[in-house]
């Protein structure tokens, strides 16, 4: 299944898409998408649905994050071996894992704002705008069952779905004042954009072999393939599930291939006006336009 949230923001509908990729309209079979209703037995009552009964989404319509009530984002840094060489760091021997605060969260297509940071002085301080915003095409792993110290092996059967993350970064931010510190370069508003879908597990039988990539006002940025993420989906969600239980509806984003603006020679950031267009093999699409701090 492909589970969606559409509609104004803050007060988004289930729905789900039918085989001609049109909008059916879920609110008479559940209230929302979100955590309560991600485990198998659910998701397995809730496929059985004759997506013919259901109403027919007409017209185009603004699509949120496809599920609600996320506790946590978890992010993995690093995890693409070329990317990690085009950043200058070491290849980890473990999964970094960062967060990111719920209040980052975004539709697929809503746009991106680059934030404005508070430069400290002994006598003033000031605000300046952001001037290193940087991109990051991801997967994102969906939990649907409370996942506590689980196995490698087992690791998947916790596991909802999966969904597409840009996870928008603020390189200065994160990386050049105070020691570095990435939540304040990777939780700004607006720079987490998830979905346009939630695909369910049973879609998405090769996880560890999707096309991924990025282009910047119409030119290819990054193209990567999850075959070649140092730590595999199993293993990320055991390794979490071993440091913080992960609860239905928690988010985990696992990396993003070489291409970011960061790493180029010069280094390249985004500025307003930019438009992002990213995808991943059978999660579908997302286009955000670059826009001032509001």
């Amino acid at each position: 299944m492909k589970l969606v949230r559409y509609g104004v923001k803050g007060k988004e509908k289930p729905g789900i898409i039918d085989s001609d990729g049109n909008i059916r309209d879920l609110s008479k079979k559940v209230s929302d998408i979100d955590g309560k209703m991600l485990s198998s037995a659910k998701l397995k009552q809730l496929a059985k649905t004759n997506l013919n009964r259901l109403p027919l989404v007409k017209g185009k319509k603004r699509l949120g994050v496809p599920f609600s009530g996320i506790g946590k984002i978890v992010c993995i840094g690093l995890n693409y071996v070329d990317h990690a060489k085009e950043t200058g760091s070491p290849i980890p021997s473990e999964p970094i894992m960062f967060m990111k605060p719920t209040s980052s969260l975004s539709g697929p297509n809503d746009d991106v704002m680059l934030p404005k940071g508070l430069v400290l002085g002994k006598k003033s301080s000031k605000v300046v705008d952001s001037k290193c915003g940087d991109w990051e095409v991801e997967l994102g792993i969906v939990i649907g069952e409370t996942a506590r110290s689980v196995s490698v092996s087992r690791a998947l059967s916790y596991v909802a779905g999966y969904t597409l993350v840009n996870d928008v970064s603020e390189r200065e931010y994160q990386m050049k004042a105070a020691g570095g510190q990435w939540i304040r370069g990777k939780g700004f508003d607006t720079s987490c954009p998830v979905g346009p879908w939630l695909v369910t597990r049973d879609e998405v039988r090769k996880v560890q072999d999707l096309d991924l990539w990025l282009n910047l006002n119409g030119k290819s940025m990054q193209t990567g393939n999850t075959s070649t993420m140092i730590f595999d989906v199993k293993t990320i969600v055991s390794y979490v599930s071993h440091y913080m239980t992960l609860e239905p509806g928690d988010l985990i984003a696992t990396g993003t291939p070489p291409g970011v603006g960061a790493g180029m020679k010069p280094q390249k950031f985004l500025k307003h006006g930019d438009e992002m267009h990213l995808g991943i093999e059978k999660l579908g699409e997302q286009c955000q336009k670059v826009v001032k701090w509001k």
